[in-house]
């Protein structure tokens, strides 16, 4: 009996364990965080003056093994330091004319194959007229090869990493120095109109996976030479370029320090999507709300740079980061500005007001509905009670069944073949709008409801934002259900008062609103029209404040 009794007793420290764990787990990742960049800090100092400055002699040491000019052992070396990479191609040849060895090392798929014949094997290989009895790195350079990228690396650690970076390395018997020949290229994905921002009126181009071919795209959309871009190399295992773009007259010297300073301190094995970049630079990563903004739109891109904004490009992704971001930005579409203010204006109010429908319509219906049907018009509330009539769920079970099964449905239209998404996303309506009602789960008012909900966070432009107005939706859902009309204000107050207090790279979230710019005010609800923008936004604190000189 005592031992039955004493098997149903933890362990006290499992228990103790458990306890933290599960009680107050952001507490200890707090307080862990802080203990370890004091202690961190500290070792670093101390660290640092006890081992003092390198000595010259200890720093000779530390280089990397270079190339000899022997081209067996050179060869041999290179081999050893790619290891067993099955891409990695040795194309060994003779230079016609001068009897010496040559190999070009490459990886297959990621160079052009066309360039890479015509004007390095076909030039080396024929008969070379050189006014020289022995080649030399200056004649390859100056009179043979006609390429316009050509760099020169000696040290084998390098040189393997450029190999595998892409590169087409060039070695030649006698030589301590590789060549490197052109940049690495491969197949390219043909520019297409952008998926997530489409528009009736307005450029038909997106970015695309190439970096540089995102970088030229936003050269091409006119001549600027204060236009700069400063390239990094972000991630320790595998790295990728990542380019920050500004304009050099316009950008606010310090909000380009903090992009710099937040970029140079990622430290991640693989930067696999822009993403990644996001979520490492933002303020505050327990926000629901996006506090970088992503396009793949060149021209959102450089009209944001014209503000005095900094785009974050990376390689590999076609979708492109703004920073700083306020709220007012996310419901403008680039769109207003190519139609007339009016129009421009219209569409920016119905946007404002469909992000209130897609945030609060179920919490809204279930206050009504629960708690306060004396709100509602006599007759309104008479045709909503005999619609809920059979149904056999309280208000907010009804509200939650339908929301959860728009989203699972949302999901799998995004996750379902092309061919196949469409059909099912029919067969999927109808079964939630038509054998629903008709079982008498739901009732037909909440499914317009949902409907109109859930067609208001597709009108927002940018799909992040709706993400986040569905997330906060159900947290809404639920303070209606507990306190009414009384807990739809109080989760709207508690919305705001965080927005208020979040900040983009310093930027005020909600700004223009407040802090309050009525300068700014002109591009909030209301598009002005173009020729009352004469300045720039007053928030970001520009170099240039005028947008014409």
């Amino acid at each position: 009996m005592w031992s039955t009794i004493v098997s149903f007793i933890p362990d006290w420290k499992t228990f103790m364990q458990a306890a933290i764990t599960l009680v107050c787990p952001l507490g200890i990742y707090y307080l862990y965080n802080s203990l370890y960049s004091v202690v961190g800090s500290g070792r670093a100092s101390k660290a640092g003056k006890a081992s003092g400055p390198a000595s010259p002699e200890k720093m000779a040491t530390q280089t990397s093994p270079q190339l000899s000019g022997n081209y067996n052992a050179d060869l041999i070396s290179i081999k050893q330091a790619i290891g067993e990479n099955s891409d990695v191609h040795f194309r060994e040849f003779m230079v016609y004319g001068f009897n010496v060895q040559a190999v070009l090392i490459f990886i297959d798929g990621m160079q052009d194959e066309g360039l890479i014949n015509k004007q390095v094997l076909q030039v080396l290989m024929q008969d070379l007229k050189v006014d020289s009895e022995a080649i030399t790195l200056s004649s390859i350079k100056e009179k043979i090869l006609p390429l316009t990228e050509l760099s020169e690396i000696n040290e084998l650690e390098k040189l393997q990493e450029k190999i595998l970076f892409g590169y087409t390395a060039l070695i030649i018997e006698g030589m301590s120095t590789a060549l490197l020949v052109g940049l690495p290229s491969g197949s390219k994905r043909a520019i297409t109109e952008p998926v997530s921002e489409g528009l009736l009126r307005g450029p038909r181009i997106s970015f695309s996976e190439v970096l540089s071919e995102n970088t030229s795209m936003l050269r091409r959309q006119g001549l600027n030479k204060n236009l700069e871009m400063k390239l990094y190399e972000v991630g320790t295992s595998i790295k990728r370029k990542l380019v920050v773009a500004y304009i050099n007259d316009i950008v606010n010297p310090e909000l380009l320090q903090e992009v710099k300073d937040r970029i140079s301190k990622i430290d991640m094995d693989f930067i696999a999507e822009s993403g990644y970049v996001e979520q490492l630079i933002e303020d505050n990563y327990m926000s629901p709300f996006q506090q970088t903004q992503n396009t793949e739109r060149p021209d959102r891109v450089i009209n944001s740079l014209l503000e005095g904004r900094i785009a974050i490009l990376l390689d590999g992704t076609p979708f492109a980061l703004i920073v700083p971001v306020t709220f007012s930005m996310l419901l403008q579409s680039p769109e207003d500005y190519y139609e007339r203010w009016l129009p421009g204006t219209m569409y920016r109010i119905l946007r404002f007001f469909t992000a209130f429908l897609a945030l609060l319509s179920p919490a809204l219906y279930i206050s009504f509905i629960s708690f306060h049907p004396g709100l509602i018009p006599t007759q309104l509330a008479i045709t909503i009670i005999q619609t809920r009539q059979g149904v056999p769920f309280p208000s907010v079970i009804e509200v939650m069944i339908l929301e959860v099964s728009i989203e699972i449905l949302r999901e799998a239209g995004i996750r379902l073949p092309k061919p196949i998404g469409p059909a099912m996303g029919i067969v999927g309506g109808l079964i939630i709008g038509d054998a629903a009602v008709a079982a008498g789960i739901v009732s037909p008012f909440l499914v317009i409801v949902v409907a109109v909900t859930a067609i208001s966070s597709f009108s927002v432009p940018m799909y992040s934002t709706g993400i986040t107005l569905r997330i906060l939706r159900f947290a809404g859902m639920l303070f209606a259900s507990v306190l009414g009309m009384f807990g739809t204000i109080l989760f709207f107050l508690l919305i705001i008062i965080h927005l208020s207090k979040l900040k983009s790279f310093g930027v005020p979230y909600v700004t223009p609103f407040a802090p309050i710019r009525f300068s700014d005010w002109k591009d909030l609800y209301v598009r002005a029209p173009l020729s009352l923008m004469k300045r720039r936004p007053e928030m970001m604190k520009t170099q240039k404040k005028k947008r014409r000189s």
